[in-house]
């Protein structure tokens, strides 16, 4: 079964995942380990666990989700995977980070190209892709049906949604990716956003004020 550990890093206080499972390998979506203590407390955490790192990939690819990208990327000996479309955010990171007064060692590029048609496999884990832009021009999330979670990047939140007013943000785009990917998921799946706590997909149709007005 599938495990998830999370790591909340840098002055965006982003969600960074790790997914692991009896064999040991992991993947690790959305390193946004900035400083060297973030980055020993993910490394840490890996080797007392006894895991594999195997894949490493990005929902996104906006500043805060990628400041670990190289480090990662270095240290496990992996090529970044993502959307085709979100390649252009790779190259934008470090003058964004200039705006933000945050020096970043720039995201190596994406040398695997995820799409709707591919799965994401490691160890005896599976999860299908979903396509949900509105955040950014391509976002991608990622469900687990027999660990009954998603990985949902900055789609959705616990009452809220991603932010529209970024670069390729789109707010009725958004809207859509979320009812018709993420809300034809059962209610009781649990969604981890890229910020803040954990919700259900159940709990974000009843309550969300953006999703039901």
């Amino acid at each position: 079964m599938c495990e998830i550990a999370i790591f909340t890093f840098n002055p965006f206080q982003e969600n960074t995942y790790v997914l692991f499972d009896e064999t040991k390998e992991c993947i690790i979506i959305d390193p946004g380990c900035y400083t060297e203590p973030e980055r020993q407390q993910l490394q840490n955490f890996i080797k007392e666990r006894g895991l594999k790192p195997v894949r490493l990939i990005n929902t996104h690819s906006h500043i805060d989700h990628i400041l670990g990208n190289w480090f990662v990327a270095e240290e496990y000996k992996l090529e970044l995977e993502m959307h085709r479309d979100e390649q252009a955010g790779l190259v934008a990171a470090p003058q964004y980070g200039q705006m933000y007064g945050i020096q970043m060692q720039p995201s190596p590029q994406a040398t695997i190209f995820l799409t709707e048609a591919d799965k994401i496999t490691f160890g005896n884990t599976t999860l299908d892709i979903l396509l949900t832009p509105g955040h950014s021009i391509a976002s991608l999330s990622f469900y687990c049906k027999e660990g009954n979670f998603v990985i949902g990047g900055d789609v959705l939140f616990k009452g809220s949604i991603g932010r529209t007013d970024l670069p390729n943000g789109d707010f009725n785009t958004l809207i859509n990716s979320i009812k018709t990917k993420l809300f034809k998921l059962p209610d009781d799946v649990r969604v981890f956003p890229g910020h803040g706590d954990s919700t259900t997909i159940g709990e974000e149709k009843a309550t969300n004020p953006f999703l039901n007005s």
